[in-house]
């Protein structure tokens, strides 16, 4: 059957791909045009593509393109509709910068965004143009942009190597790999030179310095090298996505991947090392593979434990390793090719075959003709010697030294057989006794295995002449038909021994994935229902010593990040390994395992595995094993991997629990101590009131009071109002944190309430000089009057409560984008650094200790009334090195006022 036939898609990778392209329906489709460096012509080759598309009814807008003064691509931008740039104000500049909310308000299908790597301006929403893209994306917009081989973050120290110039703005691989379309954009150096000379790249002047630095031609050729290479690493992917959708099974030659396959014989090492130096000059992948079949499982434990440091060099030199169960080596290895697409096969020189055995190349070629076979020669030129009991072509298999008892069993069983037979030869013809030789040689096989079941069958045949076959008791045979059923019952008994022998391998490799299967689903419900840290240590613990025959013991960390037994009297009492704190403690920082079997202090006899969780590391595993080779097995460390995965998870569950039940009692809280504010400020007010009135009386009272009298009704009648100022305070953050404040929203001119604020602050402010720098030409914004005015009495009595007496505050307003930026800041002493974000934060204050008067609620209620429509507050240091608090309002789109003449017109026709 052709190889075509006999395999069918990966359902796992079919459901993978069928849930990709759900999440990518949604989403918006991204082209780069990619380039070895300014001036290959991406932008141009952008806007042409645009241009085309404009031309076939496709609605677009440019976003950002830079022309950099090029005429070519200025005029080919021309006629395009254009995106308005929004101001930025940095550092007394106006930077120009994409509108990225204007663009998701008029959603075009398609938006042309030139230079993706590039640093947005301070102030903006994302630091990185790249970022604008993704939000666009994710909104359903299409992107066109473009990108030089400089600007990606894994080749970015290559090409500062290569041209001596550091690029600082770059982006990550990530967001280039998951581009929908990459076009190549590309030049040869000698052309580019040729443009730049022209002025086609850069200004007469720049050029020239350019000529002399970046754009020489080994600089070039080199970039051009990187563009290409990666342009081909982009594309193999997509190749490979491609052949699991269709299903195809052929190899492709589209790409450079080795696969180096490791044998059971001394010399693997020079194959894999010489491999890792191709794949190294020919910038491509390359894996290694072991194919176990059932004669290897039965190699000494020296001989499995060499394999697998084979194993773990070719993974240390970049190799993606694998260990795969078979009893067709060379099939395993065409079938692993075929899979991963990879042409290239390398193999060690192999040994001197037995005429009737197939070289292992040669049977690789009669399964895959359409794959290249590349042949290591011997290290040293010399053959090195066959381990003890090896097969004689070497590369394919290799048996452990036969153990003898099993051998004697299996021909002690054939001749029991016969002895068993031989008062059953009155009653059973000739062919039923052959037959229960058969059975004994099938039962061997799956005790025993093939090789007892082999000597079985030769055993079973002579006892079976000797014993039965006329003249009985002699080797001599009267019939010579009898030699037939000679060959017949040994070929028969070989091939039965042989097939029951790979089943009883394949059922062993099965029993141990299906235990292996059974472990995790049992590990995962079990934790699937604990909450908190102390059962997951246990349960983690008991699985992990019966799974792998290892003693375990969990690390977590505290607050500071140091780490400590979970359990430290039940891993004393269990037999926990002796941990070593500094190897811990630089595992879990580091998130690398250390210890046993790696190359970090590899001298340890415990293994460090940090348990890393999807938002951070959540704690240490170490395990001692009772075998050290086991850590070297792929299959066994992944499978430990997974252990500590969900174990990792299963921490960072517990611990978001948590901080949910935190949360929740907080809010509780929060919630109560609002509703208790709220009813003790309702109940002042009432007696507030009173004493305000009183202390108002007792001042005006005749006959007037004397001097101290009149010093103490006033002092009386400050205080009180201070209090009922608190009381308010109170009072007001309880009813919005309630939500039962409602918005009162009109368009305003801001000129008015900034007006009415400080005529309400005059009092707090007679000792400050006040300032207002409102802009020209302010348009209305829609806000709440009262509430507003309230932001601003706030922040005005904050100034002037911190303070002294003689400064300067100023309370400015400018549009900022689709905001309007409001700001009151001073030249005061500032807010203590670091606390610009606590400073909003209820009952918090400026001063820990001070003698000022207050709660700590003003700020807290600007926050809230300022994000009740729809704004941002925040606090930061001033031009004058003071404290400034800016917060902004969206500014909307103003009813049309209507013209004079539209009023006038109904009143033209009426009587007066």
């Amino acid at each position: 059957m052709p190889p075509n036939d006999k395999q069918r898609p990966d359902p796992d990778a079919l459901l993978a791909q069928v849930q990709a392209q759900e999440k990518k329906a949604s989403r918006g489709k991204l082209r780069i045009y990619f380039g070895a460096s300014a001036g290959v012509g991406k932008t141009y080759a952008m806007l042409a593509a645009a241009r085309k598309l404009q031309a076939d009814g496709q609605a677009l807008l440019v976003g950002v393109v830079e022309t950099h003064g090029r005429a070519d691509t200025l005029a080919l931008a021309e006629g395009l509709p254009l995106l308005a740039r929004k101001a930025i104000a940095h550092r007394g500049k106006t930077l120009s910068e994409f509108d990225l909310d204007e663009a998701l308000l008029r959603r075009p299908p398609l938006i042309l965004m030139d230079e993706l790597a590039h640093s947005n301006a301070p102030g903006s929403r994302h630091p990185k143009r790249w970022q604008d893209v993704e939000e666009l994306l994710e909104a359903g917009i299409d992107v066109f942009t473009t990108v030089n081989v400089q600007h990606l973050e894994s080749l970015n120290d290559v090409v500062g190597g290569i041209t001596g110039v550091r690029v600082a703005e770059t982006l990550p691989d990530t967001v280039f790999d998951r581009a929908d379309e990459v076009v190549l954009v590309d030049i040869p150096a000698d052309e580019l030179l040729k443009r730049l000379k022209l002025g086609k790249v850069y200004q007469p002047q720049q050029a020239e310095r350019a000529s002399q630095n970046f754009f020489r031609k080994g600089n070039l050729i080199a970039l051009r090298e990187l563009a290409l290479r990666r342009t081909a690493d982009r594309v193999q992917d997509d190749v490979q996505a491609y052949r699991v959708e269709k299903s195809i099974n052929p190899i492709w030659k589209t790409g450079a991947a080795l696969l180096a396959c490791v044998g059971p014989r001394p010399g693997s090492e020079h194959v894999v090392r010489s491999t890792a130096r191709l794949a190294s000059q020919l910038n491509a992948e390359w894996h290694a593979v072991y194919i176990e079949t059932p004669q290897l499982q039965h190699l000494p434990a020296a001989q499995r434990e060499r394999i697998l440091k084979t194993l773990k060099l070719a993974q240390d030199l970049g190799a993606r390793t694998a260990v795969l169960s078979g009893n067709d080596i060379a099939a395993a290895i065409v079938d692993y090719a075929r899979a991963n697409n990879i042409s290239k096969l390398i193999l060690g020189r192999a040994h001197r075959s037995w005429p009737w055995r197939a070289a292992p190349a040669r049977r690789i070629a009669q399964l895959a003709p359409d794959a290249d076979l590349i042949q290591i020669g011997l290290a040293g030129g010399r053959a090195a010697p066959a381990p003890r009991g090896a097969e004689p072509d070497g590369a394919d298999t290799e048996r452990r030294p036969a153990r003898h008892w099993r051998y004697a069993l299996a021909a002690g069983a054939s001749l029991l057989t016969a002895a068993a037979s031989l008062p059953l030869l009155a009653y059973l013809d000739l062919a039923n006794i052959a037959m229960l030789f058969l059975l004994t040689v099938v039962l061997v096989a799956v005790r025993l295995g093939r090789g007892p079941a082999a000597l079985a069958s030769l055993v079973g045949v002579a006892a079976f002449d000797f014993g039965f076959v006329p003249p009985r008791f002699s080797f001599a045979v009267g019939d010579i038909q009898y030699l037939v059923t000679f060959g017949v019952m040994l070929a028969v008994g070989l091939i039965t021994g042989h097939l029951t022998a790979d089943l009883r391998f394949q059922a062993r490799v099965a029993s141990h994935r299906e235990a292996r299967a059974r472990a995790l689903y049992e590990f995962a419900r079990d934790l699937s229902g604990v909450l908190q840290t102390e059962q997951i240590v246990e349960i983690t613990r008991n699985y992990i010593q019966r799974a792998f025959q290892a003693r375990a013991t969990l690390l977590v960390p505290d607050d500071a990040g140091h780490l400590h037994l979970a359990q430290p009297g039940a891993d004393a009492a269990g037999g926990a390994p002796e941990i070593d704190a500094g190897i811990a403690q630089w595992a879990f920082d580091h998130a690398e395992a250390a210890g046993s079997g790696t190359d970090t202090l590899p001298a340890s006899n415990v293994f460090y595995l940090p348990l890393i969780a999807p938002m951070r590391t959540r704690g240490l595993l170490a395990l001692l094993p009772e075998n050290r080779r086991w850590l070297l097995v792929p299959e066994q460390r992944q499978h430990l991997d997974t252990f500590a995965a969900l174990a990792a998870i299963a921490l960072e569950r517990v611990h978001y629990i948590d901080v949910a039940q935190g949360a929740l009692v907080q809010m509780e809280s929060e919630r109560l101590r609002n509703s208790l504010l709220a009813a003790l400020s309702h109940d002042l007010r009432t007696p507030l009131t009173s004493l305000v009135g009183l202390a108002e009386s007792l001042a005006m009272s005749k006959p007037p009071l004397s001097a101290p009298q009149l010093d103490m009704a006033r002092s009386l009648q400050g205080e009180t109002l201070r209090m009922s100022a608190l009381v308010a305070n109170l009072l007001d953050m309880a009813r919005i944190e309630s939500g039962q404040v409602r918005l009162n929203l009109q368009w305003q001119a801001l000129e008015e309430v900034v007006g009415s604020a400080l005529r309400a602050s005059r009092p707090q402010l007679l000792a400050h000089t006040v300032r207002t720098r409102l802009a020209a030409g302010l348009p209305l914004v829609r806000f709440d009057a009262v509430l507003i005015e309230r932001v601003l009495c706030n922040l005005l009595e904050n100034a002037a409560k911190y303070t002294p007496a003689g400064s300067t505050i100023t309370a400015a307003a400018e549009l900022s984008g689709q905001y309007l930026q409001v700001t009151v800041y001073d030249n005061g002493p500032g807010l203590p650094p670091g606390r610009e974000e606590a400073v909003f934060e209820k009952f918090t204050r400026g001063e820990r200790e001070s003698a000022k008067p207050g709660v700590g609620l003003g700020l807290a209620i600007c926050r809230a009334i300022v994000e009740a429509h729809g704004g941002k507050i925040r606090a930061g240091q001033s031009p004058q090195h003071g404290a400034a608090i800016v917060f902004t309002l969206p500014l909307g789109t103003p009813p049309a006022m209507p013209e004079l003449d539209d009023i006038e017109a109904p009143l033209n026709g009426q009587a007066i």
